[in-house]
């Protein structure tokens, strides 16, 4: 029995892809779109999508705060998991990228449930923590680096007892796990990692999907 992950590359990952990820066509073109983008490399994979998907649905969430929405995949593939009633609010900074996310939300008639709040992420979420303490389900980080730790804790004051923050990119394309390797955006990783890792507020997973996850369940 292996004793570590398996490396998922190539004509396995295309196998997994085809047996293992229900993606409706709208995130397909939604993906497809954003691929041929000069920042898609910011696009989350289809198996991560899937995953946050299940997530959604096996927690029951009605809730959701995300921070970081690019062209809007992650917001509609938690979305489209979502209950009929179900909520996702979501902050970035760009109205360029957001215009495209707004067009595919619109496209999967899932816009009603999506609240797009454009802004600097801190100031998003210092409102919500004022008026919205402790009343989000589920929290997906995924915006600039270096504001990671800032999102985290503020996401600790949003998200309600059992709830869940899951936090992207925690793997960093394995520069997190090289000393020599001192970008700021590394340095950030790394010490929220060791952070996390060390912090009895929550109980903590980290898995091996896209870029890695880091599943913080709060206590």
């Amino acid at each position: 029995m292996a004793n570590q992950s398996l490396s998922v590359v190539g004509p396995l990952r295309e196998y997994m892809l085809r047996v293992g990820v229900r993606e409706p066509d709208v995130l397909s073109k939604l993906r497809a779109e954003t691929y041929a983008m000069e920042w898609a490399i910011m696009q989350i994979a289809p198996e991560q999508g899937a995953f946050m998907a299940q997530m959604v649905r096996a927690m029951g969430a009605t809730r959701i705060l995300e921070v970081g929405t690019f062209t809007g995949y992650s917001s509609l593939v938690m979305a489209l998991a979502l209950p009929s009633n179900g909520q996702l609010i979501t902050c970035d900074v760009s109205k360029e990228w957001t215009d495209i996310a707004r067009r595919y939300w619109d496209q999967a008639g899932q816009d009603k449930k999506i609240d797009l709040r454009l802004g600097p992420g801190v100031e998003s979420l210092d409102a919500l923590v004022k008026s919205e303490p402790s009343s989000f389900d589920l929290m997906f980080i995924d915006a600039d680096k270096t504001s990671y730790d800032a999102y985290y804790e503020l996401g600790l004051k949003l998200v309600r007892a059992g709830g869940l923050i899951l936090i992207d990119n925690v793997l960093w394309g394995g520069a997190v796990a090289d000393p020599l390797d001192q970008a700021p955006d590394t340095v950030a990783l790394r010490a929220l990692n060791e952070k996390i890792l060390n912090d009895t507020r929550v109980e903590v997973s980290m898995i091996p999907v896209g870029d890695g996850i880091t599943l913080a369940w709060k206590k």
